[in-house]
């Protein structure tokens, strides 16, 4: 890949010509700053208030550092990445696979590679982008792992594909992709576009297990590997999504972006997860995570009606069918089951029945033990009538 890959051959001529927006505090960020048109005298906030004392320390009537080079040093070395220039961070994961758009495809001209059942946003962000999107799916006997002759299949037929986004562990499958199969793809001889892998779940997957292709970034000039601080972390509110890659295609991404997109108390809070402390606490939680994992799927295997767990079950939740009184997923009683417990007894799962090869499937996040305690008792109940 690496002889035949060109990154300014699939950037779109439109960002290759950009020219960034110069912030304020690009070449100066300290003294007395009446540079950028801010409000000298505070933010308009109680002293007393919850969120005066939330924000205690930073200056939010200042605009937030537009490269956040401490926090991409604290998740490099986390993720044992060279450096903050191999970094591109979003609101979210969701903007980081709009940038990957918005970077590699030309609306009305160029098409992407999702591989079902998969994340629900690759084909949102496609629509909004005006971009085509073909399929590939994943293997449909209960393991959802790679096809990659038909990956190769439709690279040859569509040569107008410029991302491949591939999720592992995936949603709402939890299945981790072997690593031979994503270097595989990697390196398909007649592809020259990106491949993009989403880890969100990917601090879930079994120690014992491959990890992270993170550090792969060194190896292959067309990978973006996608994180995020939502899961594992338990940071969702504060909507940090991490993009690690080469670079050069940092760079372009982060020409592309807002100005100022990562907050300061979003920056703040990140940077104390990452700390010591934090990832004393990070470990412990995935510890007791995957414990109850393995002990909701003990208690599944005994629940009159229940089916199989699909998947490899690498993330934090399980994806289980329902049964029908003849012993078959049904979607039926799965979305009924679904709408009863949320509407009466007040327990929310997620009906994943439509989603390809999930025929009568819910998805259960895990939860603390006291909710996993819910989920038994009331599945049990609902399978028993």
């Amino acid at each position: 890949m690496a002889a035949q890959f060109s990154i300014k051959d699939i950037v779109r001529p439109n960002i290759l010509a950009l020219k960034p927006y110069r912030c304020a505090r690009d070449d100066y960020s300290s003294g007395v700053l009446l540079d950028a048109n801010e409000n000298a005298y505070g933010p308009a906030l109680s002293p007393s208030s919850e969120a005066t004392a939330a924000t205690s320390g930073l200056d939010i009537n200042r605009y937030p550092d537009p490269h956040q080079h401490d926090l991409k040093n604290l998740i490099a070395k986390f993720r044992n990445v060279p450096g903050p220039e191999h970094f591109f961070l979003g609101v979210g994961s969701d903007e980081v696979i709009d940038m990957i758009f918005r970077v590699f495809c030309v609306p009305a001209k160029d098409a992407v590679l999702i591989t079902p059942p998969t994340y629900g946003m690759y084909s949102v962000c496609a629509q909004i982008n005006d971009v085509q999107v073909h399929k590939a799916s994943l293997t449909l006997d209960g393991q959802f792992q790679l096809n990659v002759d038909e990956i190769e299949r439709q690279i040859e037929a569509h040569p107008n594909i410029k991302v491949i986004f591939l999720c592992s562990p995936g949603n709402p499958t939890g299945s981790a992709l072997t690593h031979e199969s994503i270097r595989r793809v990697l390196t398909l001889p007649n592809y020259k576009g990106i491949v993009a892998v989403d880890e969100a779940y990917v601090d879930f997957i079994d120690s014992s297990k491959e990890g992270t292709t993170a550090t792969w970034v060194k190896e292959y000039p067309n990978l973006i590997v996608m994180q995020t601080m939502s899961k594992s972390f338990g940071l969702a509110g504060v909507r940090l999504g991490v993009a690690i890659t080469t670079p050069e295609i940092a760079s372009y991404m982060n020409a592309t972006k807002a100005p100022y997109n990562i907050a300061s108390t979003t920056s703040r809070i990140a940077q104390e997860a990452l700390q010591p402390k934090g990832l004393d606490i990070l470990q412990k939680h995935i510890a007791v995570m995957v414990q109850e994992r393995t002990r909701l799927l003990e208690a599944f295997k005994s629940i009159n009606g229940l089916g199989r767990v699909l998947g490899t079950n690498d993330a934090n939740f399980i994806l289980v069918e329902v049964l029908n009184k003849e012993g078959k997923p049904c979607n039926d009683r799965a979305f009924n089951m679904y709408t009863d417990m949320a509407k009466r007894q007040g327990l929310v799962v997620r009906f994943r029945g439509t989603e390809l090869g999930c025929e009568g499937c819910l998805r259960i996040t895990v939860g603390t033990p006291e909710e996993n305690d819910v989920v038994i008792k009331l599945l049990t109940e609902q399978l028993s009538s």
